[in-house]
Order: C-alpha cells, then sequence, then structure tokens
C-alpha cells in the first residue's frame, strides 16, 4: 500500500515564521486444423509498454504508463504476475496534508489604536493566481465602512489565508506603508516560489530526471498541492522505488528550497518463459528470455531485448525508448525479426517457410497524467511509423502462398498508425483502453497490386480491459478487442481468433479475417496461500467470445463464432514466479485435429523473472 506524508510545520506567524515541509513517498511490502502460420501478424499480445512497469494493484493509485512508448496493443493480463497486495484502502486526502489548526495562522494583531478609515476600495497589486472579483468577494466584508486598524490587518490576512488555503503556502498579502487617496487603500500580494530544488538519486538515474519533472510542477508561484501530485506521479514512474522529499526556507522568506532523495528501482531485469500459445503450425511450445533495462544511459531510456523459438520459429525483439521532455513524452525505436518454418503435418514435406522484419518508429506524448490518493490517470497519443517486409518459398523457391504477396512471395508494408491510450485506476478498479488508426500509405516500395489485398488499407483497432477488485486476491476481469476494416488485409494485418489470448478451447489463429471482435470474462479465485514464499494458488473460471468476418470477400470456414469456457489454475509466487495451467472447452464446433494439447484446449505456461 502506498503511503504518502505531507506535514506543515509553522513555526511562527506568516511572514516571520519558518516552515518545513517534509514530504515522504514510500511503498509497503511492491484456420481449423489445417490453418498454418505463413505469414505472422502484427503481435497482439505484445506489452503496451517496452519497459516494465510496477505492479500496480487495483487497491491502489499506482499508475502502470500504460503505455509508455512503442505500443502495440493493450499488454495481455498474462502470462505477467499480477501483484497481490491486501486490500486496504488509501488514506482520505486529508491525510496526504496534516496542517496545523488554525490553517493558515492568521498575524497576531497589535493592540486597538484609536480613529478609524473608511475603504471604499482595495487596490490588490501582483496577484497573478485569483481574478479580481475573486479578491473583491475575500475583501467584501472590510469596504464601505469604518475600519480600525486591526480590521484593515485582518482584511490583509484575509488574502494571505486566500492564498494558504488554496496551496500557496508561502504567498502572501502585506498593505504597506501609504496615504490613502479617496478611500483607496492598496494591498500588496507576494507570491513565494522554489529557489531550487536539490535531488539526490541512489542509482545511475541522472538527477535532472527528477528535478525538470518537477519544476513544471512548482511554479511560480509555489502550490504545494500541484507538487504534492508531481511527487504523486513520480512515485508511480517505474524507475523510482521510493522518494522523500523536505521543502524549506532558502535564501528570503517567500524563496524556498526543495531537497528530495531518490531510491531507484533495481534497472536490470532478466526473465525466461516458457509456455504452448504458439501456432501449432511452427510448434506450440514456446521458449524464450527476457532483457530488460530501465535506464541504461542514466537518462530514463530503456533497452529491452527478447529471445523466443519453437521447433519452427526463431524471434528477436529489440527496441529502445528515450524520454525527450519532463511530461514523460518519449520516441522509440523496435526491430523484430521472425523465421517461420511450417512442421505441422502433412504441411512440413512442403519445406515452407517464412522470413519477415518489422521496423517501428514511435513517438508517444501524454497528454492528462493526474494522482491524488483516490484516483490516477493517463490520457496518451502516439503516432507510429511502421515498415513490414515478408519472404516466403516452397520448396526452397520463392512462392506467393500469402494473399497479396507478388510473384516472388515478397510482401511489403508501410503504415501509419495514430493511437490513443487512457489508463484510470481507483482503489478497487483498473482500466485500460486503447485505439488505434491504420493507414497503409503504400510508399517507400511497398506492395501494390491490382487487387486487394495490398499495402494500401485502412483499419481501426479498439482494446479495453477492466480489472475489478471483489475482495481480498479476488478479482474480477472483463477484456476485449475490435477490429474493423475498410478494405481486405494482407495476413500481416489480419485479426485472429482462437488461443489462449482470445478464444480458449481452440487452437492459436484457427479464424483469420479482416474484422473481428473479442471479449472475455474471467475471475480469480483464491484457494490457497504460502505466505512463506508469498504465494498464492487461484481458481479462474472463464468464458471467451469471438467473432469474425471478411470485407468485401467470404470467411473460407463454416462457422465464424467461436465460444469457449473453462476453468484454469493461477499460482503467483510474489512478483517473480508465475505458473499457470487453463482448461478450455469449444462450445461451438469446429474441424480440429486434436495433435496437441493446445487443439484439446489445454494451455500452460511459465515466467520467472529473476529480479
Amino acid at each position: 500500500m502506498q503511503k504518502i506524508l505531507l506535514n506543515l510545520l509553522f513555526l511562527k506567524p506568516y511572514w516571520t515564521f519558518t516552515p518545513v515541509l517534509l514530504l515522504s513517498l514510500g511503498i509497503g511490502n511492491k484456420v481449423a486444423a489445417s490453418t498454418v502460420e505463413v505469414v505472422p501478424r502484427k503481435d497482439n499480445n505484445l506489452s503496451a509498454s517496452p519497459r516494465p512497469q510496477k505492479p500496480l494493484p487495483a487497491t491502489t493509485t499506482k499508475l502502470a504508463q500504460l503505455p509508455s512508448p512503442l505500443p502495440e496493443t493493450i499488454p495481455p493480463v498474462e502470462p505477467r504476475p499480477f501483484p497481490r497486495p491486501e486490500p486496504q484502502p488509501l488514506p482520505p486526502p486529508e491525510d496526504f496534508l496534516e496542517e496545523p489548526t488554525p490553517t493558515p495562522p492568521i498575524p497576531e494583531v497589535p493592540p486597538e489604536l484609536p480613529g478609524t478609515i473608511t475603504v471604499k476600495e482595495f487596490n490588490v497589486v501582483g496577484s497573478t493566481v485569483f481574478s479580481p472579483e475573486e479578491l473583491e468577494k475575500v475583501l467584501a466584508d472590510f469596504t464601505n465602512r469604518p475600519l480600525t486598524f486591526a480590521e484593515l490587518l485582518q482584511a490583509e490576512a484575509a488574502i494571505t489565508r486566500l492564498y494558504v488555503e488554496n496551496g500557496y503556502i508561502n504567498s502572501g498579502a502585506i498593505i504597506p506603508p501609504q496615504t490613502p487617496k479617496e478611500g483607496i487603500v492598496t494591498v500588496q500580494v507576494i507570491e513565494g516560489s522554489l529557489e531550487d530544488i536539490q535531488v539526490t538519486t541512489s542509482g545511475r538515474l541522472n538527477p535532472n530526471y527528477v528535478r525538470s519533472r518537477l519544476a513544471i510542477a512548482s511554479g511560480p508561484p509555489l502550490n504545494v498541492n500541484r507538487l504534492q501530485e508531481a511527487l504523486q506521479l513520480l512515485q508511480l514512474d517505474p524507475l523510482i522505488n521510493n522518494l522523500s522529499a523536505q521543502l524549506s526556507v532558502g535564501s528570503s522568506r517567500e524563496q524556498w528550497l526543495l531537497e528530495v532523495e531518490v531510491e531507484q528501482t533495481p534497472a536490470f531485469r532478466p526473465g525466461i518463459f516458457a509456455n504452448n500459445y504458439r501456432n501449432p503450425s511452427i510448434g506450440t511450445f514456446e521458449r524464450g528470455v527476457e532483457l530488460n533495462h530501465l535506464n541504461l544511459l542514466g537518462q530514463g531510456d530503456a533497452l529491452n531485448f527478447a529471445y523466443k523459438n519453437t521447433d519452427g520459429s526463431n524471434e528477436f525483439d529489440g527496441r529502445y525508448t528515450f524520454p525527450i521532455n519532463p511530461y514523460n513524452g518519449t520516441v522509440g525505436f523496435r526491430f523484430r525479426t521472425i523465421d517461420n518454418e511450417i512442421v505441422e503435418p502433412p504441411f512440413d514435406d512442403l519445406d515452407i517457410e517464412s522470413d519477415t522484419n518489422y521496423y517501428d518508429f514511435v513517438f508517444r506524448q501524454p497528454i492528462i497524467r493526474t494522482a491524488s490518493s483516490d484516483f490516477s490517470q493517463e490520457l496518451a497519443f502516439g503516432l507510429t511509423f511502421s515498415r513490414a517486409e515478408n519472404e516466403t518459398s516452397l520448396l526452397g523457391e520463392p512462392f506467393p502462398i500469402s494473399q497479396g504477396a507478388n510473384q516472388e512471395g515478397e510482401t511489403r508494408l508501410s503504415a501509419l498508425r495514430f493511437f490513443q491510450e487512457w489508463t484510470g485506476r481507483g482503489r478497487n478498479d483498473v482500466i485500460l483502453a486503447r485505439s488505434q488508426f491504420n493507414l497503409g500509405i503504400g510508399a517507400f516500395d511497398a506492395t501494390i497490386n491490382n487487387e486487394e489485398p495490398d499495402s494500401r488499407f485502412f483499419a481501426w483497432r479498439g482494446q479495453g480491459q477492466w480489472l475489478h477488485l471483489l475482495a481480498r486476491d479476488t478479482l474480477f476481469l472483463l477484456r476485449s478487442d475490435v477490429q474493423l476494416s475498410t478494405t481486405s488485409l494482407v495476413p500481416m494485418e489480419q485479426f485472429g481468433l482462437g488461443g489462449f489470448y482470445t478464444v480458449r478451447g481452440y487452437r492459436q489463429d484457427a479464424l483469420v479475417t479482416d474484422n473481428g471482435i473479442v471479449a472475455s470474462a474471467e475471475v480469480r479465485l483464491p484457494i490457497a496461500r504460502v505466505p512463506e514464499v508469498q504465494g498464492i494458488l487461484q481458481l479462474t473460471p472463464f468464458i471467451d467470445f469471438g467473432v469474425g468476418w471478411n470485407t468485401d470477400r467470404d470467411v473460407p470456414f463454416d462457422k465464424n463464432t467461436l465460444v469457449g469456457a473453462g476453468l484454469g489454475l493461477l499460482w503467483q509466487s510474489g512478483n517473480n514466479l508465475t505458473a499457470r495451467f487453463d482448461w478450455g472447452i469449444p462450445l461451438v464446433d469446429i474441424d480440429s485435429r486434436d495433435r496437441t494439447w493446445q487443439e484439446q484446449g489445454l494451455y500452460l505456461s511459465l515466467q520467472w523473472n529473476f529480479f
């Protein structure tokens, strides 16, 4: 559970006091049977974020930067472990800002002095925060009547209180020496600011990474509420494990200092995995290794590498992401190469091979980022330029096996992809939504045919996930995935139905179409706990639904709807080890050879993260 403490100590009345603000943020214990995969499609199950994110339980407002740069799709819930914190509520907002009573302190009023002055109007100068109407409302009780000297100071204190109650804790007002003319009294507002932000980090993270993200929220004028939110957003950063901050007076009473100490998260995160989720045509059993570094050059830049293979495939996937502004804007590059060979009988005798290279250049910029004790959210927009090149061969000779390929078996795509992502997290809910418009531009020697499909296309992809905490370690997961296309698509851009990530009970990509809809519901029920290893075993009943159809061409299958239901077991040991077994029962019969466990509805996976 995230704990945040914010203490404000007033040692003297305003303008003569020495304020100290202590901020501490921490983390508590953190095609029917004959379908073959000749041309790999865009991976529907790639994480939307190239850098591993902090575990973000539904019971906290910790926000996984969903998607971070180089997004492909909303990340699948499996096989990554989902943290299991105690479902304790976050403290109420008042616990985040503990102020003395009364707040703000009103300056001591000197003894009553003889005489009065009738103020017709206050001329407030120096205020950039409040409108004249707001200030006039605060001073309404002090105009058009005789005022004693003590009441005049109360008017000054009223403006100071307005600032402090709105978070401007080192701002205030004074009435300078003057001779009022025509009943007009001038009030001078002095708005405070931060003189310096001093950052100390425990690792290789550049202090400017933290300093720049706090500077955009520190005014001037300084507002402690905005500063607190900036600290909360930093706490959500996967690079930061813990941070504490102290705010105190600097060279003058309106110039303060912010000192921040940052404990960096271990940046290097290797892992291994195995599962039987791949298409039977290239071998279902997949094994691989992941090497992730969250802070390669000390600038918050991430490097991710993965290698995985099956009996008939080898895949290398590398990504690099670099932050370009303190608003978490990033640019990135991704390269992915896949070599496939059909190993499924009887097609294995045909020596069918496919080689595919993907190149992605991505810009991503969050537009809205907020964090509070009850809710945190991020809205981001991004643009990807992608390039894909595929070659297929038969019996060792180039051959156009897939639709859209030229006579040499080559398919080349150039596309622009405009995506929008929203992530929201409350005390008991996590909601992820992603929309992406894909436009094939037919440029840079892309494949152009007289008839569809080719590199000119337009399609929309929408994805969503809702995770709701029902009780301790009891979760309800609802997810959906939709693709709509105005044109026929080449296989690399089509929508796959069947398999662990879409409709369990069927082989991977049992149905591949231009358009498709997938919906899935799952409940996770705890049945055993092993506290010694932070382990928990959950029962996971589920039901999946999918339907697919083509644009301007018929689906070459008898049925285009798949429905599966079943039961699974999920074991998690801390955030390091995750093992899962699912048994899916197909409720709509299709032709199937039942040659592999996957085709019999049995799915297994193992994920081990070393750190």
